[in-house]
């Protein structure tokens, strides 16, 4: 049976403050997206690629990005929609054709390139055993319920608080279920899991590493940078 990655890189990266789309910035000498799927083709369990990037970026991404690296399980590209959501389920329509020979689909975020390739096949694995499997960390800061004024309501209990990352692994019936779903009722969630989670399945947490940052702000690129720098990342 075979795995497929679906890559949601449609994103514009306004907080990035830039006129180039987040994905397209180069960290330590290449584009962040390429910097993940680099991730990709050094995971075994994962078998083809598919990328989602905007629609207007769809040339400009295969001649000068994906054409330009050695990269042999991109599938293809996938023009994006008007959300997130919106853009992996054109990549799961596309998927879904092909569905029977799909054990495992997995998203992961085309900005979070410092992602383990272990930790990837970890939660490919868990997929397969639980039927749904994602990435997170336990919450380590104290977390505080603040109302619109700033004024402090309480002390959240983090005990059973997890950040969650990417990538996100399902059965591809079940993952394409909760998108049919999900789509048909018009809800919207931030990730794959909650969709999941809405067809009353549960879902297990795999535990990643605070190194699989998402670059959404300039700060977060000059982390990423350090990070490569200092030889954190194999």
């Amino acid at each position: 049976m075979r795995v497929a990655a679906v890559i949601p890189a449609a994103g514009l990266g306004r907080r990035m403050r830039q006129d180039t789309p987040k994905t397209y910035l180069h960290l330590a000498g290449k584009p962040i997206l390429i910097h993940t799927l680099e991730v990709f083709e050094r995971v075994p369990e994962v078998h083809e690629v598919l990328v989602v990037v905007h629609p207007e970026d769809l040339e400009f991404c295969q001649e000068e990005v994906i054409d330009a690296y050695p990269l042999k399980k991109v599938l293809r590209l996938v023009p994006g929609g008007k959300e997130r959501q919106d853009s992996v389920y054109h990549a799961l329509k596309v998927l879904w054709k092909q569905a029977k020979e799909l054990d495992i689909i997995l998203v992961h975020d085309g900005v979070r390139p410092l992602v383990d390739p272990v930790q990837v096949g970890k939660v490919v694995a868990a997929a397969r055993r639980y039927g749904g499997a994602i990435l997170g960390i336990p919450c380590q800061d104290t977390l505080k319920r603040v109302n619109p004024k700033g004024e402090v309501l309480g002390t959240v209990d983090r005990r059973e608080l997890w950040q969650i990352q990417t990538p996100q692994a399902f059965r591809a019936a079940l993952l394409w279920r909760a998108y049919q779903q999900a789509m048909e009722r018009g809800f919207y969630a931030t990730d794959e899991a909650a969709l999941v989670e809405a067809l009353g399945e549960s879902v297990v947490v795999v535990p990643g590493s605070p190194l699989n940052l998402k670059i959404t702000t300039p700060d977060d690129l000059k982390i990423a940078e350090a990070i490569l720098a200092a030889g954190l990342i194999k």
